[in-house]
């Protein structure tokens, strides 16, 4: 017995039917293409673009405003550490005197000698729009937030960048660094 014949896989759409899913479908491509350069935040920069005016090693000048208990002394030091592929770390040293010892410390003596500083390592995103950094920390010193959502403030020459960290519960804090390198 022979087999029928197939079915024609061919489905014959009015023109006006074929225009409006082409355009469609063209539009939808042309959307992710747009949304792919854009970005998942709608910036008009790519991440790339707006890093080259982190990059670089930056010292602390001042940390004004916030809670200070006296940990972190009158004028402590830092430095903020900014590549061109997204990775970040960041350390302030108190200025306070610290006792000195020898040997292996006392729990007493390490977590004196611990008070007052940060450290934290991890990668960095920026988000134009709102004028922030946020700061993905992966390596830290305390147990505080893993994302660290800063508002900053570049210097017209690159110079000069202000981080407020965003969302705490006391007064803000400004950090104010130099570009160094």
């Amino acid at each position: 017995m022979p087999l029928p014949d197939p079915i024609p896989l061919k489905i014959r759409l009015p023109f006006s039917s074929a225009r409006r899913i082409a355009a469609v479908v063209g539009l939808g491509i042309v959307a992710m293409l747009c949304g792919a350069c854009v970005g998942e935040s709608g910036q008009d920069k790519s991440q790339a673009e707006l890093r080259k005016a982190f990059v670089g090693t930056w010292r602390l000048v001042s940390i004004e405003g916030g809670a200070n208990d006296g940990n972190r002394g009158a004028k402590p030091s830092g430095l903020i550490i900014y590549d061109a592929m997204g990775n970040m770390a960041a350390q302030i040293m108190p200025d306070r005197p610290r006792p000195k010892y020898t040997g292996t410390p006392t729990p007493e003596q390490a977590l004196d000698a611990m008070r007052g500083y940060g450290a934290y390592f991890g990668t960095y995103t920026i988000d134009e729009k709102a004028g922030t950094v946020t700061h993905h920390r992966q390596g830290m010193l305390d147990a505080g937030a893993v994302d660290f959502v800063r508002k900053f403030e570049l210097t017209p020459d690159g110079k000069k960048i202000t981080l407020t960290p965003i969302g705490g519960s006391g007064p803000p804090t400004h950090l104010t660094w130099e570009k160094v390198s």
